[in-house]
């Protein structure tokens, strides 16, 4: 047997392209490029991504905070539609305001692209989402991984994960032990459906009701697939800028299992946040989806945001300070609701209360 043999195994004949990979490496490095902080020691492809942590010399106890995420089956839509520069500006926005919540600052992410075939401009479109959601965050997009998976993934099947660091001065952390009664909640509006319960989105508009992705739908004024694919918000910089400006208790980011349950997550024992729905009306592709799918309030509020992204609890005498803060950065936002002394009569640490205005659910 010799090295010449023309009927021995091949990576490429095992499905996996390294060349395909190397090509969509290069067309990557342009838009990482884009999403770069001083403190990024070396370049992309490295074993390693390199952070310069003399940066936290100013803190006096700096706490790192990580989180992960993907995107769930939101990529089926980008896939469906063939369009891939907004998936991983998705991505971000489930990694970093998670980030936020605690009040740390994003500082740098790394990515996992899964692949059934090495397409090098599709790769390179997703890492451009990536990159420049990063940018919108304010954090730097410090490497990643691309991996090709033949026979466990279709050829045009793929998926996307991150992981992200943050840092924030242990005296500013924020959560469920800075909540008082008599605090306020603040509503910062979505921008749609967020990167949550697509399943159940497309178990009721594609499966059951039959509805195509370039079907045009009225109430959304374009067709349901670039309804479907709108970004994820990225509040980060906006959470930020509020920290930095008036008092606040704590954050929530509205992520799976919907409004009420992960404000609950920092409300502590003992009160309970009473949201008001009458305070906003959702938007459009909440209520088609609840209308098409006969769905009850209580069931759609369990899975999707309704139209809030993100939450912030603050003390009564920094209202005013937010809402005119936020009007400034162009984040629409209103008084939710508020946080009582928990009795009998309230149920968990956060409920919904009251109908929505403009809404009618099955």
């Amino acid at each position: 047997m010799t090295s010449s043999n023309q009927n021995g195994a091949t990576y490429a004949a095992a499905g996996v392209d390294i060349e395909a990979g190397d090509r969509a490496v290069e067309l990557m490095k342009q838009w990482v490029k884009k999403a770069d902080r001083p403190e990024v020691v070396g370049g992309l492809g490295g074993f390693a991504g390199l952070f310069d942590a003399s940066a936290f010399k100013n803190y006096e106890r700096p706490l790192l905070a990580t989180a992960t995420d993907g995107v769930g089956t939101k990529v089926a839509i980008a896939a469906a539609m063939d369009k891939h520069d907004t998936i991983g500006h998705d991505l971000v926005g489930m990694v970093v305001d998670d980030l936020v919540v605690c009040g740390a600052e994003p500082l740098f992410m790394t990515d996992y692209i899964c692949v059934g075939k090495v397409v090098p401009e599709r790769v390179a479109a997703i890492v451009k989402g990536i990159a420049e959601g990063c940018a919108l965050a304010g954090c730097t997009l410090i490497g990643g991984e691309t991996a090709e998976h033949p026979g466990l993934l279709g050829p045009d099947e793929y998926d996307v994960a991150g992981a992200g660091t943050g840092v924030v001065e242990a005296d500013a952390l924020l959560g469920a032990d800075r909540v008082r009664a008599g605090d306020v909640v603040i509503a910062m509006a979505a921008s749609g459906l967020h990167s949550n319960g697509y399943s159940l989105v497309r178990h009721v508009l594609l499966n059951q009701a039959g509805w195509k992705l370039d079907r045009k739908v009225e109430e959304f004024g374009r067709t349901l697939g670039e309804e479907l694919l709108e970004p994820t918000r990225i509040y980060s910089l906006d959470c930020l800028a509020l920290t930095r400006a008036t008092e606040i208790h704590a954050f929530s980011h509205v992520t799976g299992g919907g409004l009420a349950a992960n404000l609950a997550r920092v409300i502590p024992a003992g009160l309970h946040a009473r949201l008001d729905r009458g305070t906003w009306t959702p938007l459009p592709v909440f209520r088609t989806v609840a209308e098409v799918g006969k769905m009850a309030t209580l069931e759609i509020e369990k899975t999707l945001n309704m139209g809030v992204g993100m939450v912030a609890v603050v003390p009564p005498h920094s209202v005013d300070v937010v809402l005119s803060l936020l009007e400034d950065r162009g984040v629409e936002a209103w008084l939710l609701g508020d946080i009582v002394e928990r009795t009998d009569e309230h149920e968990g640490g956060a409920a919904l209360y009251n109908a929505y205005e403009g809404f009618t659910a099955g």
